[in-house]
Formats: structure tokens, sequence, C-alpha cells
């Protein structure tokens, strides 16, 4: 009888309970995220099913799909392999100028979309410092949707850095000395001993690398050329679409962009508790 009192008690100890901060937390929550979020779907609702399957298979909706989610999947998988190489050399090296670079991580954050964009035109188009190097070779970044992809490397690298950097630095190198006194190489060490820690932090900051490539508007409407077909992406449909009165299409575009943003970072997510349980 008295287990069974306990167990009540702590089912209900793990209820919360109503307070002040609770109230106001669940307030902000509900007036930033479930209502801007719902007012969406029942503005996208009220086009007919018909309607609304039209306009999101239409050719240039597919084409911004495709332009804008598997660039940002590329973008980031590259940030990824970079992302944790310049958070190792940053917490396991030594060099002058350390913390300038350490800083110039979260410049991304702090410039203005706008500014990226054109700094990112001015350095990667022909006749920029690196795109006049790249010219001759028939390489075009600019304007294309190689600068779609840059523009996204760019913004998206901070968020892979800063989720890996705080893992890296709370490993102890005594693991590793006892894999090498084990007999184990420095890349059996890495792949066996280093990379299961890092893994879920590695996929949170994939995740929320992608979320922020994919919902990108102010860089890359300057460093692409906005062309259907070519490097359009699905944020500037929705502006264009806006532009024109077309209410319901910039509706139905960003329910699904929304609908396949939440259905990749609910895979990232599943697959990172999926490396937490078997590191």
């Amino acid at each position: 009888m008295a287990v069974a009192q306990s167990r009540i008690q702590n089912r209900k100890s793990k209820v919360p309970q109503f307070s002040l901060p609770w109230g106001i937390t669940i307030g902000y929550l509900t007036l930033m995220l479930l209502l801007p979020v719902t007012a969406l779907l029942l503005q996208a609702s009220q086009v007919g099913l018909s309607e609304f399957w039209r306009i999101a298979t239409s050719a240039i909706a597919l084409s911004a799909y495709n332009v804008t989610f598997v660039t940002a999947l590329v973008a980031t998988a590259v940030n990824g392999a970079f992302g944790l190489l310049i958070a190792w050399v940053l917490v396991r090296y030594d060099f002058p100028l350390k913390r300038l670079v350490d800083a110039a991580i979260d410049l991304p954050f702090a410039l203005p979309t706008a500014v990226a964009g054109l700094t990112l035109a001015n350095v990667y188009s022909e006749n920029g410092w690196i795109g006049s190097l790249l010219a001759p070779l028939g390489i075009k970044v600019a304007f294309n949707r190689f600068g779609v992809f840059v523009a996204m490397l760019f913004i998206s690298l901070p968020f892979i850095v800063r989720a890996l950097q705080p893992v890296l630095q709370e490993m102890e190198h005594e693991i590793e000395e006892a894999a090498w006194s084990l007999g184990a190489s420095k890349f059996q060490t890495f792949w066996q001993v280093i990379f299961p820690p890092l893994f879920p932090a590695l996929l949170t900051g994939i995740a929320l690398g992608f979320s922020r490539a994919v919902g990108e508007y102010g860089s890359i409407v300057i460093v692409s050329s906005n062309i259907a077909f070519k490097d359009l992406i699905a944020s500037v449909l929705i502006f264009q679409r806006l532009e024109q009165y077309d209410y319901a299409g910039a509706t139905v575009i960003g329910t699904v962009l929304l609908g396949i943003s939440l259905l990749i970072l609910l895979a990232i997510n599943l697959l990172q508790a999926w490396g937490k349980r078997y590191q």
C-alpha cells in the first residue's frame, strides 16, 4: 500500500503545477508560435483541396522546393564536416589570433542578411576577388544556384560550430590516451571514442543550420538571380506571390514549406535520439 501511494505521489510530482512562470511561458509560446502557425493553417484551409494541390504541385513550386531543401541539405552536410573540423581546431589548438577567429564565427549572427548577400555578391561575382579567379574556369557562383549554396554555407556554419564546441571542451583527454595505450590508432580513437559523444551535438547543429538555411531570404535574394527553374527559392517565391496579390498561392506554398521543414526536423531529432541511445 505504501509503495502504491509513493508511486502516485511521484506521478503527481511529475505533473507541472500552475504558477506565474508556467502561465507566462505557455502564454508567450502560444502568442509567438501556436497562433501564427494556426493562422497560416486556417488560411490555407480556406483554399479548396484541389486548388491547394494544384498550387502546391505546380512546376514552379516544385522547382523552388528542390532548390530550397536540396541545397540546404547539401550545405548543412558540408558544414557538418567543416564545422566539426573548425570546432576541433578552436578547442584543441592554440594559435595567434585565436580569439579573433573564434569571434568571427559568430559574424553571420550579427551581420544583417542584406549586408551578407551584398558582400557575397561582390566577392563571388565575375568581377569579385574570388569570382574573377573562378570565371576563367567556367565556374559561376553569384547569381546562380551555386550562389544560393554559398549563402546557405555562410549562414549555417555558426550553428554547427557552437553546438560542437561545448562537447569538445568537456571531453577528457585521458579517454584518448587510454585508447592509444590499448593500441588504437588515431583514426580508431576518433571514430570509436571521440565521435560517438559528438554525434548528437553534430545532429543538433545540422538541424539548426538546416532550419536557418531553409528560412533564409535577405542574403539569397541578393546573391541569386531569383529566376524560376534556375535558382528561385521558396521564400522568394512566396514574396513574389504576395507582390502579385496572390495571397492564396503564398499561403499554400508557405504551408508546404512549413510541413516539409517540420518533417525533416522530426527525422533529424529521431536520429539524434537514436544516437544518444547507442552512444
